[in-house]
C-alpha cells in the first residue's frame, strides 16, 4: 500500500497517473502481474521508446518496480506493480485537534522472543551477529533500523497522552513490514498476526521476503542477498471492528480491548508457532525499505463534555 499524508507529497505520483497511457499500463500489469515491455508497447500500439518513457515515470513514481531476465531474445525488463493500493489522505488528521502522532523505532521494542532466523542493523551496521537470539538484548537494540525473525514477536509501548475527560475513538498504526527468508524469496507467505495489549486483533499474509531490486533507502553496504524492502500496512482498531487496509479482519473493537486515559497500550507484531504460514516478519524502520519511516502510531479520541 502507497499511503499518502500530505498531498504535496505525492506530487510525482499524481503526475505519473495523469496520463491515459499510463493508467492503461497499471490495468495491464493488475490483470497479467508483470508483462516486458515488448508485450506492453505490442498491447498499447506503442514503440519501445514511447513506453519506455511512461515506465520511467511510473518507476521513478513508487508505482511500479522493473526486474531484468534473461530470455530467448536476451535481457528483458520486467515491469511489476510495486503496491496494490493506494490511499490518499485528503484532509490531513495530524492537523486536527482530536488526534496526536507518535514514531516508534523498529529497534525500540519493549520485550521479544526471536527464533532464527534472525537479526538487526542500524544504517551504519550489523548488531551483533545474524541468527543469536541473544544479540536482541544488546542496548544498541534501540537504534536498529531493520529487525527480522522467523518465529516469536516484537512488543512497542505507545504512550497514552489522555486526559479523562477524553476517550479512545481509534488506534492507527502504519509499518513497513514483510516475511523473513534466509537471504530473500519474493513467494515466501508468512501469516504476521498483530495484538493490542495481548488481544489478539487479526493477521495479514506477507506474500514474500522481497529482494532482487534495492530498496529505496537501503543504505550502500546493505547486501543485495537479503531482503530489500516490505509492504505498507495500515492497521486500525475502532467501534466496527479491526482493519488491514480497509478490510475487516476481526469483530474486536476498542471496547474488547478496554483503553482508558490510565491504560497501558502495547502493540504487539508476531509470527506465532500455530500460524498456517511461519515464515516471519521483517520490520523496516527510517533508512531501510522504500518508505524510510519508523512504526507510526495514531491515536484518534473524543472530548467528553
Amino acid at each position: 500500500m502507497i499511503h499518502i499524508k500530505d498531498l504535496k507529497t505525492g506530487l510525482n505520483l499524481f503526475k505519473a497517473l495523469s496520463s491515459d497511457i499510463r493508467l492503461q499500463i497499471i490495468e495491464l500489469l493488475a490483470e497479467h502481474e508483470h508483462l516486458n515491455l515488448n508485450d506492453l508497447a505490442h498491447k498499447l500500439d506503442l514503440t519501445n521508446g514511447a513506453i519506455t518513457m511512461h515506465i520511467k515515470k511510473l518507476e521513478e513514481s513508487g508505482l511500479i518496480e522493473i526486474q531484468t531476465a534473461v530470455g530467448k531474445h536476451g535481457i528483458q525488463k520486467i515491469c511489476y506493480l510495486n503496491e496494490n493500493k493506494l490511499v490518499v489522505e485528503l484532509k490531513s488528521q495530524e492537523k486536527g485537534n482530536n488526534i496526536y502522532e507518535v514514531d516508534i523505532p523498529v529497534g525500540r521494542y519493549s520485550s521479544y522472543e526471536v527464533k532464527p532466523t534472525c537479526g538487526m542493523a542500524t544504517r551504519d551496521k550489523i548488531i551483533g551477529e545474524f541468527d543469536d537470539p541473544r544479540y536482541f538484548a544488546d542496548p544498541q537494540h534501540i537504534h536498529a533500523d531493520i529487525v527480522w525473525l522467523t518465529e516469536g514477536h516484537f512488543e512497542y509501548r505507545i504512550p497514552n497522552y489522555l486526559k479523562s475527560n477524553q476517550q479512545f475513538e481509534e488506534l492507527q498504526f502504519i509499518m513497513e513490514i514483510g516475511s523473513e527468508a534466509p537471504g530473500y524469496c519474493n513467494n515466501w507467505p508468512s501469516d504476521i498476526y498483530f495484538y493490542v495489549n495481548d488481544q489478539e486483533i487479526g493477521y495479514w499474509t506477507s506474500p514474500g521476503d522481497f529482494g532482487g531490486v534495492r530498496g529505496t533507502f537501503n543504505p550502500d553496504w546493505w547486501p543485495l542477498s537479503l531482503n530489500q524492502y516490505g509492504l505498507l500496512k495500515l492497521i486500525r482498531i475502532n467501534k466496527d471492528g479491526s482493519f488491514i487496509d480497509g478490510t475487516k479482519v476481526s469483530e474486536i473493537t476498542l471496547d474488547h480491548i478496554g483503553l482508558d486515559y490510565k491504560s497501558d497500550i502495547k502493540l504487539k507484531i508476531g509470527v506465532p508457532a500455530h500460524a498456517k504460514n511461519p515464515h516471519g516478519l521483517t520490520l523496516f524502520g527510517s533508512h531501510f525499505g522504500n518508505y524510510n519511516q519508523n512504526i507510526t502510531a495514531r491515536v484518534l479520541y473524543q472530548q467528553q463534555m
